[in-house]
């Protein structure tokens, strides 16, 4: 070998360790003792699972009005945690309904049996097969948890999801559920012109394809769970509930009736959200005007 190849040589695997120090590795596991919920991070072209100190403290019995809802998810994660037959889930409907919060809750409920959750921004759910390998040999069972998803035409993030629920060679592990929140019942807008595709034969509607397309990816989550919007009775129950959890008394929570209806009209919503940050704030006054 002569010296300038060799020189060339050393030279060039210089370079490749450098560029190995840059380029990302895989992710590393991280302290599964640290905390019950993690979340998936990626900064500066690395990713990672970082544990979540502090988690909502939120019950499954704080989950008010939604008793349907409630019971058909929390049983679907009973089986899973039973090593059973279980669906990944997608809530779907009104905002403010609880959807969001009766994921947390499911996980302060069931932690202790091994339940554990991820939360993964849609910008990351492209990484979904790299976590997913990382939790596959762990004893635990980790619900990946996507908060108020939604797509528009050509994501990669849209393609990574579909392709991980139902359409990969590999099967996903059978320790990992995906949980999913979106106002969007089919996860993407629906256009009135997509209607015009529609084809009538032999007495049968058939869909156009960009119909098709939006529906195969909501149908990939094998439990549809529907959120409505709250009553007025409903809306009242959540903030007498929340109430009576701040401490106020019974003869209080009576008085607030007309504060609480006043406060939703201004929100223009009757929300289990609205009617938690109204208990708050009127919680708050209480607590000032008896200092």
């Amino acid at each position: 070998m002569t010296t300038e190849l060799a020189d060339l040589l050393s030279r060039a695997e210089r370079v490749l360790a450098r560029l190995e120090s840059i380029l990302p590795g895989a992710a590393p596991s991280p302290d599964w003792d640290a905390a019950v919920a993690f979340r998936w991070q990626r900064r500066h072209g690395r990713a990672a699972l970082k544990p979540v100190r502090a988690p909502h403290q939120i019950t499954l019995a704080d989950i008010q009005d939604v008793d349907e809802q409630r019971a058909r998810i929390d049983r679907n994660t009973r089986q899973f945690l039973a090593g059973r037959r279980a669906n990944n889930v997608l809530l779907t409907g009104a905002r403010g309904t609880g959807k969001s919060s009766l994921v947390k809750a499911l996980l302060n409920e069931y932690a202790a049996q091994g339940l554990r959750l991820i939360e993964v921004d849609k910008t990351d759910l492209v990484d979904l097969p790299e976590i997913v390998e990382l939790i596959a040999a762990r004893s635990e069972r980790f619900i990946l948890f996507c908060d108020d998803l939604s797509f528009e035409e050509g994501e990669d993030a849209y393609k990574a999801l579909k392709s991980v629920l139902d359409g990969s060679v590999s099967a996903m592990s059978d320790n990992v559920l995906i949980y999913a929140t979106s106002n969007r019942r089919h996860l993407m807008p629906e256009y009135h012109d997509e209607n015009l595709q529609t084809r009538h034969i032999d007495g049968e509607l058939h869909p156009g394809e960009a119909v098709e397309e939006k529906i195969s990816l909501s149908e990939r989550f094998g439990l549809w769970v529907s959120f409505y919007p709250f009553s007025q009775d409903e809306y009242l129950d959540i903030v007498a509930h929340w109430l009576r959890s701040f401490g106020a008394s019974a003869d209080e929570i009576g008085a607030s009736r007309q504060d609480a209806l006043q406060w939703a009209l201004m929100r223009g919503s009757r929300s289990g959200r609205v009617a938690w940050q109204f208990a708050r704030d009127h919680a708050g006054r209480l607590e000032d005007e008896n200092a």
